[in-house]
């Protein structure tokens, strides 16, 4: 119950604290949260990344010999000319801050895994958002780039904020 109210309040303090900065993206946006995504932009965006699906993890790298979680999302997004911050720290205030409801296909979620720590340090792209079910791809350091899920209980703890970068 504790993890629950103070998940709520992370996400309340980061609704008020909104970030000017923006992703380079020639399309020209809007600063309300409700906007959707370019689908077609989000679709090629996300069928680049499911290639990398196996490769290894590796600290900073950006290839299919090794990548780390913001390696793969710089990557996939520069695949439609798409420039984002290389780390997860700044990646986390680019783009425009959305509810967890609102999620789509192409979005960013960021994560706090270090124990006892709120601090971002993990960033995802979403490949599939229905309601509650949202599935994302991600590189782990256990496990390399892989498909999970927000239901899965570590995930779902661990998430701090999502954002739209399209």
């Amino acid at each position: 119950m504790k993890k629950i109210a103070l998940l709520l309040i992370l996400l309340i303090s980061f609704s008020s604290c909104k970030s000017s900065k923006r992703a380079k993206n020639s399309a020209p946006k809007t600063t309300k949260t409700t906007k959707t995504t370019d689908s077609k932009t989000a679709d090629k965006i996300v069928k680049y990344a499911m290639q990398f699906d196996g490769v290894r993890y590796k600290y900073g790298g950006t290839t299919k010999k090794g990548m780390d979680c913001s390696g793969l999302v710089t990557t996939v997004f520069q695949s439609e000319n798409i420039q984002l911050p290389r780390t997860t720290g700044s990646m986390a205030t680019t783009g425009d801050w959305i509810d967890l409801k609102e999620v789509q296909k192409g979005d960013l979620l960021f994560f706090a895994t270090s124990k006892n720590s709120r601090k971002v340090n993990h960033v995802a792209l979403v490949t599939e958002a229905r309601g509650a079910y949202v599935e994302f791809i991600h590189a782990s350091t256990s496990k390399g780039v892989i498909i999970s899920n927000l239901a899965e209980r570590y995930w779902y703890y661990a998430f701090v904020q999502a954002r739209r970068v399209l």
